[in-house]
C-alpha cells in the first residue's frame, strides 16, 4: 500500500477496512458501500468477544493477556490485507476526483467550501492510519519471530500501542474521535445549532452549487457534477468507517490492557457512527438529485488532426473563378452575385481557370470585390486552395505571412468594350477527394455478454466519420470490470465499394449540412448500449439505443427484446417549439484559438456547417470541426445518454464534440444505517 509521497489533495484516496475472518462478502465481491459497512460492523461487534466481556482480572498471567493480544492482532492483520485490496480500486476515482479537481478550483474558492479543511482531517485520519498499520505489523512479527517472549519487547510492543489507542480516542480535537466529529460537521452541518455554514447545506451541496457556476470551465475533472459529488461522499464515508475501526479496536486493547471497561463507549461509538451514516448518505442524495449528469471535454493542450480532432475537407471553399466560366453562353453580361447556384462550364482560353484544381461540384454564393487580385497558391496535394490573396485596390484576405507554393498575377478583362469579364470569389462544393461523410449504421455494445458502453469518440477512417463506443462488462451495483473495456472496432468500408448504399452514410451537402444538437438520456434503471445517426430531413440526427438492467446483480434485462431506440424527432420546420439554429458569426479556423472554446449550444438546436470567413482564411475550411478527444468518465462507469454541442468563441469555428451523461447513482443509496 503507498504510504507517503501523496500531496495533501491525493490523501483522501480513501482506505477502509476490509472484512475479517467470519465476513460473508470476499474482496472481490465488494460492490457496495451500505452492505460492506454492515458486514464491518457485525464482524467489529463480534470481535469484541476476543478481549472478554469485562475488564481482566489482576490474578491474569501475562501469556494469557499475550495470547488473547495475539488473537487480537491476528483478526486486525486480516482487515489491513483487505484494505490494500479495497484502496487499490477505491483509490483511482478517488485520485482522480481530488487530484484534478485541485487544477479546476482556485484556492480561494477551495477556502470558502472549506474544502481544504476536510482534505487537512482526511489527511489526518490517513495518518493515523498509516500509524495502526505499521504497529499492528511490528506487533505481529515480534510474535512470529520472538518465541523467547521477552518482557522488554512485549512491553514495547504494548507500551506503542496503548499510547496510540490513548490518543485514537481521545478528546482532543486532532484525534482520530475529534476529526470523525468534524468531518461530520462539515457534511452535515444541520446537525449543529447556530453555525454559518448550516443554511449552506453542507460541502456536498456546496461542491454541487460551485461545479454548476463553474462548469464550462470544468476541464480536468474527468467526471460529471454528480460523479464527483458520489466520490467525494464514497470516499469520505470509508475514511470515517475506517476512523470507526480504529477507534473500536482502540478500546478493546485499553480493555485488554485493563484500563477499563469501554462498554459504554463502544456501543454509543456505534450508535453515533450509524446515525451520522444516515445523515451523511440523506445529505448526498439531496446534493446529488438535481446535480448535472453530464460531461464533456475541454480543448486540448495541443491540437493534433486526427487525434485531437479532424474536419470535413473540401465541403464548402472558397473558389476564384471568371463569370465567363460560371454560364453555358460564355458571356459576361451578369455581375458575380447573379452566380449564386452555378457550376464551372469551361475554361476560358485556359486563363487562370487552367492553373488550378477545377470544382467538379456546385458553385454557390459567389462575390465580386476587385478585378484585379495577386494569389497565392497552396501545394497542389494541399486540401485548401490559396494561402493568400492581395486585390490591386488594397484590400487583403487570408494570412500574407503563410508561405505559398506558387504566387500568380489574376487580372480581370472587358470583352466588346461593353461586358467586364471579372473575377469572382465564389463557394465550390465539390464532392471528389472530400472527406464530407457520416456513418448511418448503428453502433451497439455486446450486450448477449452484459457489455454496456463507457465512453464514446469521434474517428474518421477511409474519408467517414464514426460514432466509435468503448464498452465494458457491469457488474453489481452499476460497477464497471475494468479488465474487459475495449474500443469496439468501426464498421470499416469504403464509399465506391459494391454493397455500399447511400443508407449506408451521409453525404454533406450545400443543400444537406446541418447537424442536430441533441441530449438524448435514458430513464432510471437504463443504460446506454449503442448510438447511431440517422437522416431527419436535411440534418443529420442522433439516435441512442437503451436497455434496461437490474442494479443489484448488474445483468441486462432481455437485451434483445427490450433494448429499445430513443431520438428527439423535433426539427427546425413546422413544430410547435422548432429547432433553433446556433450560428457561426465571422468563424476562423478554430485551432487557431487553443483552450479558449466553450459549450454554446442547447439542446434541441442545430447547427449548419459551413465555410471560414472569407477575409479571414478565405473560406479554406469547413467549420465546425469535429472533437475526436475520449469522452467518457474515469475511472469507467454505466452511461444513461449520449448527446451533441458545439464548442466555440467569438471569432472561431469551434467544434462539433459529444458530451455524455452518467448513471444516476442517487435513488441506489441506502439510508438505513441505523438499523445495522
Amino acid at each position: 500500500m503507498m504510504r507517503s509521497g501523496r500531496s495533501a489533495l491525493f490523501l483522501l484516496t480513501i482506505i477502509s477496512f476490509g472484512n475479517i475472518e467470519t465476513i460473508s462478502v470476499s474482496i472481490s465481491d465488494f460492490t457496495d458501500l451500505y452492505e460492506f459497512t454492515r458486514e464491518l460492523v457485525t464482524d467489529i461487534a463480534k470481535t469484541w468477544d476476543i478481549v472478554g466481556p469485562t475488564v481482566m482480572e489482576k490474578h491474569l498471567t501475562p501469556p494469557i493477556l499475550q495470547a488473547k493480544g495475539k488473537k487480537l492482532m491476528d483478526r486486525m492483520m486480516v482487515l489491513t490485507k483487505s484494505i490494500n485490496h479495497i484502496e487499490e480500486r477505491i483509490t483511482i476515482s478517488t485520485s482522480i476526483t481530488f487530484g484534478n479537481l485541485q487544477y479546476d478550483l482556485p484556492k480561494v474558492i477551495r477556502y470558502e467550501l472549506k474544502l481544504d479543511d476536510l482534505l487537512s482531517k482526511t489527511a489526518m485520519i490517513e495518518s493515523a492510519d498509516h500509524n495502526f498499520q505499521d504497529y499492528l505489523q511490528a506487533s505481529v512479527n515480534a510474535t512470529k519471530t520472538n518465541n523467547t517472549n521477552s518482557d522488554d519487547s512485549l512491553h514495547f510492543e504494548r507500551h506503542t500501542l496503548e499510547n496510540f489507542a490513548t490518543y485514537v480516542v481521545s478528546h482532543h480535537p486532532e484525534s482520530v474521535l475529534g476529526l470523525m466529529e468534524q468531518i461530520h460537521y462539515l457534511v452535515a452541518p444541520e446537525t449543529w445549532q447556530h453555525s454559518m455554514f448550516v443554511n449552506q447545506g453542507g460541502i456536498l451541496n456546496q461542491i454541487k452549487e460551485t461545479l454548476q457556476e463553474i462548469g464550462s470551465n470544468l476541464c480536468n475533472v474527468q467526471q460529471s457534477p454528480q460523479q464527483v459529488i458520489y466520490n467525494i461522499y464514497t470516499s469520505l464515508q470509508m475514511t470515517q468507517l475506517k476512523g470507526y475501526t480504529m477507534m473500536q479496536f482502540s478500546w478493546m486493547l485499553l480493555r485488554l490492557y485493563n484500563k477499563g471497561n469501554f462498554t459504554l463507549e463502544a456501543n454509543k461509538s456505534k450508535e453515533k457512527y450509524l446515525h451520522r451514516m444516515r445523515l451523511q448518505v440523506q445529505m448526498a442524495k439531496k446534493a446529488m438529485s438535481d446535480a448535472d449528469q453530464s460531461m464533456w471535454r475541454c480543448d486540448p493542450y495541443k491540437y493534433v488532426e486526427d487525434e485531437t480532432y479532424t474536419q470535413l475537407t473540401r465541403l464548402l471553399q472558397g473558389y476564384i473563378q471568371n463569370e465567363i466560366d460560371l454560364n453555358n453562353e460564355e458571356t459576361c453580361r451578369e455581375n458575380c452575385q447573379y452566380y449564386s447556384y452555378t457550376k464551372q462550364f469551361g475554361c476560358y482560353k485556359d486563363n487562370f481557370c487552367s492553373q488550378q484544381r477545377n470544382c467538379n461540384g456546385r458553385i454557390v454564393d459567389c462575390k465580386f470585390i476587385d478585378s484585379d487580385m495577386t494569389v497565392c497558391q497552396a501545394e497542389t496535394m494541399s486540401n485548401e486552395r490559396y494561402r493568400w490573396i492581395e486585390y490591386k485596390n488594397g484590400e487583403k484576405l487570408g494570412d500574407l505571412s503563410q508561405s505559398c507554393a506558387r504566387v500568380t498575377k489574376v487580372d480581370s478583362w472587358w470583352r466588346y468594350l461593353f461586358w467586364h469579364c471579372s473575377y469572382c470569389l465564389c463557394i465550390c462544393d465539390d464532392p471528389y477527394f472530400s472527406d464530407r461523410y457520416f456513418n448511418l449504421r448503428p453502433v451497439t455494445s455486446n450486450v448477449e455478454e452484459n457489455m454496456v458502453v463507457t465512453a464514446i469518440r469521434f474517428i474518421k477512417v477511409d474519408h467517414i466519420i464514426h460514432l466509435q463506443i468503448q464498452e465494458g462488462k457491469m457488474l453489481p451495483k452499476g460497477i464497471i470490470n475494468e479488465t474487459t473495456l475495449s474500443w469496439r472496432p468501426v464498421d470499416e468500408y469504403k464509399i465506391d465499394i459494391t454493397g455500399v448504399r447511400n443508407k449506408d452514410y451521409h453525404m454533406m451537402s450545400w443543400e444537406e449540412r446541418g447537424i442536430d444538437l441533441d441530449e438524448l438520456t435514458a430513464p432510471q434503471n437504463h443504460v446506454l448500449t449503442g448510438v447511431k445517426f440517422r437522416k431527419l430531413g436535411t440534418h443529420l440526427n442522433l439516435e441512442i439505443r437503451i436497455t434496461p438492467f437490474n442494479f443489484s446483480n448488474g445483468l441486462l434485462i432481455k437485451p434483445k427484446e427490450k433494448s429499445e431506440w430513443i431520438s428527439n424527432d423535433n426539427t427546425d420546420g413546422a413544430s410547435e417549439s422548432p429547432r433553433t439554429e446556433v450560428k457561426l458569426k465571422a468563424p476562423d479556423v478554430p485551432t487557431k484559438h487553443p483552450f479558449n472554446n466553450r459549450p454554446d449550444s442547447q439542446k434541441d438546436q442545430f447547427l449548419i456547417f459551413t465555410y471560414t470567413d472569407i477575409y479571414k482564411d478565405i473560406a479554406q475550411h469547413t467549420v465546425p470541426y469535429i472533437d475526436t478527444q475520449i469522452v467518457g468518465p474515469q475511472p469507467p462507469t454505466p452511461l444513461s445518454g449520449v448527446g451533441l454541442m458545439h464548442k466555440g468563441m467569438d471569432g472561431s469555428g469551434g467544434f462539433i464534440s459529444p458530451k455524455v451523461f452518467t448513471y444516476n447513482m442517487a435513488p441506489h443509496l441506502q439510508e438505513d444505517f441505523e438499523e445495522i
